[in-house]
């Protein structure tokens, strides 16, 4: 399954290949995994480094396999299908290579057999004759989190870090940042070098999403000027990081023939690209394969989906980042459980390393709309449910911690107002900040109005005090006149 199997998007990535590149050629480790959410570029830079291998002298692309299970064809996700594709291409761009091989002992089944069974006669002996080899031998697999047997790709991954020749091998694996790739052994750095691609500088990110648009729009003109740089500074501004929207928008919009019918969909995409289910398709389908394995009913107990749901439902509902520990505090949860239940949903939830670090956030601002709109029956979350739960949160947090010099100030004339906020713990601050857009986001907010008198009947002056450390005075006083419009007193 070489690169050419699979799509590109030309001229993408051009920081983040180059320090591939250069990794192949000075880095003394054999192993290069490279994490990210899903829809954030992993094939298009997989594509893009091995036509670089391709062209330059002083290095030499094994081989390549993509795997996908969008293709409809069982090879593309079948782990035993990996060594020998790779051993063949190497067969045919080495004869030294291809001469051992050709005398190995073969089962007659071993392209088909256990991965285990494969890796000696394929690689381990063949590559005795590339002992003297000066270039770095590169093999590239794309997608492996999109392989259908966990069991042979734990044997895959063992089989590859444990590999033991003289030979200059190199690997570069790709997937989105699963469980069974976290835990296998191309997660140790002694080994191998593990690079987070959703985490580069959204900068550089939005800069090479603009140059990818620029490109595609420039060669498909029209008779007629249909597009400015305004307009792909928009979409790629509204890509927010993610190569998969960009690419859909692209198509969505290069699709239309005629400059009305393109300048049309142009202006669709920039203004409301979410709400065209024709433009929303392909990442649609993303969301879909993601979310479904993460709900999957035999590896994952009821009250585990249910946790998963809420803790996502909050995260498309938040009014500022959050950290792990301050949503966890919210959701009335250990930081734990909270981390575990987000596990299966790493290939479109981000959630920081530290726990105190805000930054848990989803793959992208539609997939919300896919959720609550757009989702099969049984994925779709109810709109309410992020405010509902959140609503709650804040109230259960504000009640257990306000009281009285909850600031610690030494003295009512403190004088360094800055590191005063530090003493008050996050979902405090954000409960405090926010209780009331959450509670009026709700169908029925009155159901809360026994837990709000609690609240403020004997906490209501150290709310204050916590909204005049944040410099947030004047907001509270609009969330008060707010909140008697929407809240009644209970009788």
């Amino acid at each position: 399954m070489q690169a050419k199997d699979a799509g590109c998007m030309p001229g993408t990535r051009r920081g983040v290949l180059a320090k591939f590149f250069d990794w192949v050629k000075h880095n003394p480790k054999g192993m290069l995994w490279l994490a990210g959410m899903a829809g954030t570029g992993k094939t298009s830079i997989a594509v893009s480094l091995c036509r670089m291998l391709e062209e330059d002298p002083e290095t030499l692309l094994g081989g390549s396999f993509f795997c996908s299970r969008t293709v409809n064809m069982v090879a593309r996700t079948d782990v035993r299908r990996i060594l020998p594709t790779l051993a063949s291409s190497l067969a045919k761009k080495s004869s030294e290579f291809a001469s051992e091989l050709a005398t190995a002992e073969l089962k007659p089944d071993v392209a088909r057999g256990p991965v285990s069974d494969q890796i000696l006669p394929l690689f381990l002996r063949p590559l005795v004759a590339l002992a003297a080899e000066t270039r770095p031998i590169v093999f590239v697999i794309d997608a492996l989190d999109e392989c259908g047997d966990e069991r042979e790709l734990e044997d895959l991954l063992s089989a590859i870090t444990t590999l033991k020749t003289k030979a200059n091998v190199k690997f570069i694996l790709t997937s989105r940042p699963e469980t069974s790739m976290l835990g296998s052994p191309v997660s140790d750095g002694a080994q191998s070098d593990f690079f987070q691609l959703h985490v580069i500088d959204k900068a550089e990110v939005t800069d090479d999403i603009h140059r990818y648009i620029a490109e595609r729009f420039s060669k498909n003109r029209l008779a007629k000027s249909w597009y400015t740089e305004a307009d792909v500074a928009a979409l790629a501004t509204l890509a927010g990081g993610l190569f998969i929207f960009a690419s859909t928008i692209a198509s969505y919009v290069l699709d239309a023939k005629s400059v009305v019918s393109r300048t049309t969909r142009l202006q669709k995409a920039v203004s409301a690209a979410s709400e065209s289910t024709v433009a929303m398709g392909p990442l649609d389908a993303v969301y879909e394969f993601v979310l479904t394995r993460a709900s999957d009913m035999t590896k994952i107990e009821p009250h585990e989906r249910e946790a998963m749901q809420r803790s996502l439902a909050c995260i498309l509902a938040a009014r500022m980042p959050f950290s792990a520990e301050g949503l966890a505090e919210l959701l009335g949860v250990d930081v734990d459980f909270l981390r575990e239940s987000f596990l299966r949903l790493r290939a479109a939830v981000h959630v920081p390393e530290e726990d105190n670090e805000p930054g848990v956030q989803t793959l992208h601002a539609t997939f919300g709309d896919y959720l609550f709109q757009r989702a099969p029956v049984e994925l779709r979350l109810p709109a309410s449910l992020g405010n509902e739960t959140l609503a709650r949160g804040c109230l259960d947090v504000m009640r257990d911690r306000l009281r009285f010099n909850v600031s610690e100030c030494s003295t009512s004339y403190e004088q360094d107002p800055p590191s005063i906020p530090g003493s008050i713990p996050l979902a405090l601050q954000y409960a405090c900040l926010h209780w009331i857009y959450h509670i009026s986001g709700i169908p029925e907010p009155s159901k809360l109005d026994q837990e709000i008198s609690e609240v403020f009947l004997s906490g209501f002056l150290y709310w204050l005090e916590v909204m005049s450390v944040l410099g947030m005075v004047r907001r509270a006083a609009i969330m008060l006149h707010f909140a008697a419009a929407t809240v009644r007193h209970p009788s």
